[in-house]
């Protein structure tokens, strides 16, 4: 008698998608595949990434090199993203996005946008980032595979992890104003989000990134995901979430 397949996909649930999200917007890199022109025969690399406002991955590439010439005859690609710790690494969550790659005109609204998140991700990156032959690319998701450790595999699609809605528009145009205002006056209160939310330690933490579910925040050689309390409906609330999380991450650290 033939067993029936027990189903390794789990049920999409809230968890999953948070550790998603966490795993898009906290790379620092990962692993590009290719369809190679001609032979057909899929091409990996590592390249540097970011995320748009809205959770899609950006990244900059050469022109001189073989996985752009690939995306430009064929943007059909996959980005595998989450790093490894110690011990085992088929151990630790990843995620490997199914995407196409648009490459953004340069001067373009969304090619501004995109490069001042990646540089504000990637700063060293500004050595290159102008030269004419580095272009910026979007990978737009349309579905994802995620593995949270061992029995944990699930199914995504771009709308679980991907936000819609009028606050993206709204956050890009008043995100970089935030950002200088919270690097340049708050740095003790970006180093209370990442210990008391982020739960990593260290000092010298700064915003990359605002969105509509959290912030990004970076050192030279680490990032940290923090998630709002609740995700924002408007850009205008941005403040009072930054307010109300200090608040309480401050008043934890007192009790301790």
């Amino acid at each position: 008698m033939t067993r029936p397949k027990k189903d390794v996909i789990r049920e999409t649930d809230a968890e999953a998608v948070r550790l998603a999200k966490t795993l898009i917007r906290a790379a620092r890199f990962g692993a590009l595949a290719v369809i190679e022109p001609g032979a057909g025969a899929p091409l990996a690399s590592r390249v540097g990434v970011a995320t748009d406002i809205d959770g899609a991955p950006l990244i900059l590439i050469s022109m001189l090199s073989a996985h752009t010439g690939a995306l430009l005859a064929d943007p059909r690609c996959s980005l595998l993203l989450g790093e490894p710790g110690k011990g085992d690494p088929l151990a630790h969550p990843r995620i490997s996005l199914a995407c196409r790659a648009l490459r953004l005109e340069r001067g373009s609204a969304d090619h501004i946008r995109a490069e001042r998140r990646y540089l504000n991700r990637n700063p060293k990156a500004k050595l290159y980032a102008g030269l004419g032959d580095f272009s910026l690319f979007r990978l737009e998701p349309e579905r994802a595979s995620l593995n949270g450790g061992f029995g944990k595999a699930y199914r995504l699609d771009r709308g679980d992890f991907i936000t819609g809605g009028a606050v993206v528009e709204e956050l890009a145009d008043s995100e970089q104003s935030a950002l200088d205002h919270m690097n340049a006056d708050h740095g003790d209160a970006l180093c209370i989000y990442a210990r008391h939310f982020g739960r990593v330690e260290g000092d010298g933490w700064i915003a990359t990134g605002f969105d509509a579910d959290g912030m990004d925040l970076a050192t030279p050689d680490a990032t940290c995901r923090v998630f709002f309390p609740r995700p924002l409906q408007a850009a205008s609330e941005l403040r009072s979430a930054l307010v109300e999380m200090a608040r309480t991450a401050r008043a934890a650290e007192q009790e301790r």
